[in-house]
């Protein structure tokens, strides 16, 4: 298979992951142990079509961040006005303080498929306790401390396999928000999250990058990019029908198969 095509199939993987609740990066790391396709160059190939994720959402939500930037222009904080910068604030603080204090004990110890395996148990055992919720409310009504609690919720996507989103939603649901809010709230908080952690890991994977490999990076960041807008439009449709059990499952069942075809 050539690297082109690898490119390719992960930049679809990318997209149609990263926002949904069955981890990105555990596919990611499972896929590319699969494709043969590891080591530091694809380390730096799969923070990069991140990007392609998170351009995605910036067109999709690209009304409610100008609200925010709005608000805080304004310097305008009330929880009455909706989201504000605070709230992004608060749930981005959490994880950041976690990855800047243990990012070299996560991507040496687990970023394998064992870990991944973990994470996707022990995430969708997480979804189904939390999917006992029914709250019917918007994401303008999350408060300060909803916020907070959901960006701890959010440092369990720090092992790869839980899943940002299905943590974040997760948590989101446990402390008193709807799935659809939660699942709003999610995509909104994604795009600084991620920007961030792709930035602190390129800049630490700098001496990996290559000029040879910019091609395949810019062929998956746009297969990402193209892929996930589809994909984000499609689960906020799909969140107001399907509860959080149904992606636990197929959590579960992709565990046991690469369990049975990476593990033994």
């Amino acid at each position: 298979m050539t690297d082109v095509l690898k490119a390719i199939i992960l930049g679809i993987i990318e997209g149609l992951t990263e926002f949904l609740p069955v981890s990105s990066t555990g596919h990611l790391i499972l896929a590319g142990n699969l494709l043969n396709f590891e080591g530091d160059a694809a380390i730096t190939f799969k923070i990069v079509i991140q990007l392609g994720a998170v351009m995605a959402v910036l067109i999709l939500y690209w009304k409610s961040y100008m609200e925010i930037g709005a608000n805080f222009i304004k310097m305008e904080f009330s929880k009455r006005k909706g989201l504000n910068v605070i709230h992004m604030i608060l749930a981005m603080l959490p994880a950041l303080i976690v990855y800047l204090l243990l990012k070299d004990t996560i991507k040496s110890q687990l970023f394998g498929p064992t870990p991944v395996l973990i994470g996707l148990v022990a995430g969708g055992l997480l979804m189904i306790i939390a999917a006992r919720s029914k709250r019917k409310n918007s994401v303008d009504t999350i408060s300060y401390k909803q916020a907070f609690g959901i960006g701890l919720f959010q440092c369990l996507a720090l092992w790869p396999g839980f899943s940002r989103s299905g943590s974040t939603i997760s948590g989101g649901l446990l402390l008193g928000t709807s799935q659809k809010a939660a699942a709003d709230f999610t995509f909104i908080i994604s795009v600084p999250v991620m920007f961030g952690a792709t930035l602190l890991d390129l800049y630490d994977s700098r001496n990996l990058l290559s000029l040879d490999d910019l091609y395949l990076m810019l062929i998956g960041f746009l297969v990402s990019f193209l892929v996930a807008m589809i994909a984000v439009v499609t689960f906020i449709r799909l969140i107001k029908r399907l509860r959080l059990e149904w992606f636990a499952l197929y959590r579960f069942a992709l565990a046991a198969l690469f369990y049975f075809i990476v593990i033994l």
